[in-house]
C-alpha cells in the first residue's frame, strides 16, 4: 500500500523498517552496504555541498529528466512497501545520514518508507540534475528547501517538482505527496510522474490543480 508522504514521526518507529530481500544494510554508523540487482544503474553519490546551497548549474534538461522518471514507470515495492532501487540508494547516500540527524530514525528506516521523495531524489541523482533536484525524504523539509532556496512558485512547468495536499490546504505543512510535472494541461489539470502512488508504483497521473500547493524549478539547461 502506498504511504505517501515520509513524516518526521518516523524516528518514533525505529524498529518498523524490514530489510528487503535485495538489501542487507550494515555498519549503520554512518555507512550503509547495498546488494541489489541494479547495482550497476546505482548512481553516484549526492553532492551535499550543492544540496545545500541548490546553486550549481547543470548541463541537464527538463526533458532528459522526465525520461529518467520515465523509464521508471511500472517499478513497484514488494508487499513490505519497500524494495525499491529509490529507497535502496537513499539510504545508503550520504544525504540519509543528514536527515536522519535531523529527522531522528535510522538508515534502514527508509527502506520500507514512503518512498515518493526518495524516487524525485534518486531520478535527479540519475539524471545528473542533483543539484537542481536536491534530495529528501521528507515532502515538507524537501518543499522548504525548495521555497528556501528561492525557486518555489504557482505555475506548472514541465520538469518542476509538483507538491501535494489532499485536504485542500496550500500550506507547505500539509504536503503529503511529490512528483514531476510533465505538462500543464490547460484545463485545470496536470499531467505527472510519481512514485509510490496507486498501489505502490511508479506511475503517470492526471493530477486536479486544487491538489496542488506549490512547485519547486530546477533551473534546468536550456
Amino acid at each position: 500500500m502506498a504511504k505517501h508522504c515520509f513524516s518526521r514521526t518516523s524516528k518514533t518507529n525505529i524498529a518498523r523498517a524490514l530489510l528487503g530481500a535485495t538489501v542487507i544494510a550494515s555498519a549503520l554508523g554512518g555507512q550503509a552496504a547495498v546488494a541489489s540487482a541494479d547495482t550497476a544503474q546505482r548512481p553516484a553519490a549526492v553532492a551535499d555541498h550543492d544540496i545545500k546551497s541548490g546553486q550549481a548549474k547543470v548541463n541537464v534538461t527538463a526533458a532528459q529528466v522526465l525520461a529518467v522518471a520515465k523509464s521508471q514507470v511500472g517499478t513497484s515495492e514488494n508487499a513490505a512497501g519497500g524494495g525499491t532501487k529509490y529507497q535502496d540508494w537513499y539510504a545508503a547516500s550520504p544525504r540519509a545520514a543528514e536527515t536522519v540527524a535531523r529527522d531522528g530514525g535510522t538508515r534502514t528506516d527508509y527502506l520500507n518508507g514512503a518512498w515518493c521523495a526518495m524516487f524525485v531524489s534518486w531520478v535527479g541523482n540519475q539524471s545528473g540534475a542533483h543539484s537542481q533536484i536536491g534530495a529528501d525524504a521528507y515532502t515538507v523539509a524537501y518543499a522548504k528547501w525548495f521555497e528556501g532556496t528561492h525557486r518555489f512558485g504557482t505555475v506548472a512547468k514541465p520538469g518542476a517538482v509538483v507538491f501535494f495536499a489532499w485536504n485542500g490546504g496550500k500550506d507547505l505543512t500539509d504536503i503529503r505527496h511529490v512528483g514531476f510535472v510533465v505538462k500543464d494541461n490547460q484545463n485545470g489539470t496536470i499531467s505527472t510522474i510519481e512514485g509510490n502512488t496507486g498501489n505502490g508504483k511508479v506511475e503517470e497521473r492526471v493530477r486536479p490543480k486544487s491538489d496542488v500547493v506549490g512547485y519547486g524549478y530546477p533551473e534546468y539547461a536550456a
